[in-house]
């Protein structure tokens, strides 16, 4: 008799396609086959019925309010016309990197920049983080190259 941890004995699974009760997920799946894709959840379905309806009302409204001279109206109409940057252009003076010690002085220059105002903080938190992935990618081909070295050193 064969049997699971509590000694009964364990069910076949069903052959009409059912799941067995004890287990009722696809193994690997724990938490079911979940949402469909592409499914939409019943009050996202619901705005956007009422958007269908008034859509094209409500943005003649807002464009007339705006002309009217209603600001928080233009800015929202400005705000699809013209979105936000999401950044700019950084123009830094920076020497060339060749090795992972030359970030260092890169790090120095953003820096410099950032202290004097001519980047943001956030700025130069992108600038620093982009160092950082040369940096590592300098690290990683000399260590390629030093490991092909000691293989090319140690071979027969």
């Amino acid at each position: 008799m064969t049997g699971n941890k509590t000694g009964t004995k364990a069910k076949a699974a069903p052959k009409n396609g059912e799941k067995s009760r004890g287990r009722p997920f696809e193994p690997g799946n724990p938490g079911g086959p979940g949402r469909p894709t592409g499914s939409r959840n019943k009050a996202t379905l619901a705005l956007d019925a009422v958007a269908d309806e008034s859509a094209k009302a409500i943005l003649e409204k807002l464009v007339e309010s705006a002309k009217a001279g209603d600001m928080r109206a233009a800015e929202l109409v400005l705000a699809r016309v013209w979105p936000v940057r999401k950044g700019r252009p950084v123009a830094l003076s920076i020497p060339p990197i060749a090795t992972a010690g030359d970030v260092v002085t890169a790090l120095g220059a953003v820096a410099t920049a950032m202290a004097a105002g001519e980047i943001t903080p956030e700025e130069a938190a992108s600038v620093a983080s982009v160092l950082e992935v040369k940096r590592r990618s300098i690290e990683t081909a000399d260590l390629a190259a030093r490991i092909e070295a000691i293989e090319k050193g140690n071979r027969p």
